[in-house]
């Protein structure tokens, strides 16, 4: 068998946009301009949005699917990341779920749903590279990207904000996973994150944000402590763009905001 190290470096970089530094991370926006397509209901979730680069000379995008948290709507919480990480070079589909009331392991099924319809029948499908797909989600999202990525080892990266995962913990998790959570979270508390981050196997990448404020919606409105993070995350796992593993390793670039960083340095895609 190949040597991790070695096979991180035989795999094929998707590099987008230029050289990354602490502030273009940290922008509100990247270089691709964007435009976004409503999905009707149907296909297994509740319709929503997909957000996606112009831009057709690089060939195609990674992608991730975005769910929001118990009753929220994509609208109401999550359409701000929308053109946001569009723009640094991905094809983003944020959906609503068939229920608001939906638990974790449903909306895990519906991020999945929205996964096969964005790579097989979407408009975009052509643009999309069905082997480089992520999932992301808040609260009962959080816990349906967990869901989802224990579902589907061959997703590239999951990020779970705040997540409420109340049927699951990570131990059967293979996907590269960044939890995120904020220290004045009373709903989903920095102890409830420490106990289910310490089930993350041994083997599969992660890291564990502490941000210092921002309470349980922090991921709810337009955020840039949320994606200066998210955006290395999905670039290094999902792009195998370790132009980005700076911010991440050996230690964050920028602390602004963040009261506590577990990692599993070094980051190799396809490890």
């Amino acid at each position: 068998m190949q040597p991790a190290a070695a096979q991180a470096e035989s795999l094929e970089s998707f590099e987008r946009g230029p050289d990354p530094t602490v502030e273009s991370v940290a922008a509100e926006g990247g270089t691709f301009d964007t435009e976004e397509i409503d999905v009707e209901p149907g296909r297994g979730f509740n319709g929503g949005k997909i957000y996606y680069p112009t831009d057709t000379s690089l060939g195609t995008w990674g992608a991730i699917a975005v769910v929001p948290g118990y009753t929220a709507s994509w609208e109401a919480e999550g359409a701000w990341m929308g053109h946001w990480i569009a723009s640094f070079g991905f094809v983003v589909i944020g959906i609503d779920t068939n229920s608001p009331n939906d638990w974790d392991d449903a909306r895990g099924e519906q991020l999945l749903a929205a996964l096969d319809y964005l790579t097989q029948e979407s408009p975009v499908a052509d643009r999309v590279d069905p082997d480089r797909l992520g999932v992301m989600g808040h609260s009962m999202g959080g816990g349906g990207a967990i869901h989802a990525a224990t579902q589907r080892p061959e997703l590239q990266a999951a990020v779970p904000f705040a997540p409420a995962s109340f049927s699951q913990d990570l131990s059967g998790v293979q996907v590269p996973t960044m939890v995120m959570g904020a220290v004045d979270d009373g709903t989903v508390t920095p102890g409830s994150l420490d106990q289910l981050y310490s089930t993350l196997p041994a083997d599969t990448p992660g890291a564990y944000v502490q941000l210092s404020s921002g309470g349980h919606g922090f991921p709810t409105w337009g955020n840039v402590s949320v994606t200066r993070l998210t955006i290395p995350w999905l670039k290094i796992f999902i792009d195998n763009d370790t132009r980005y593993t700076q911010f991440l390793c050996p230690d964050l670039a920028d602390w602004s905001d963040v009261s506590g960083y577990q990692n599993k340095c070094p980051y190799e895609p396809g490890a």
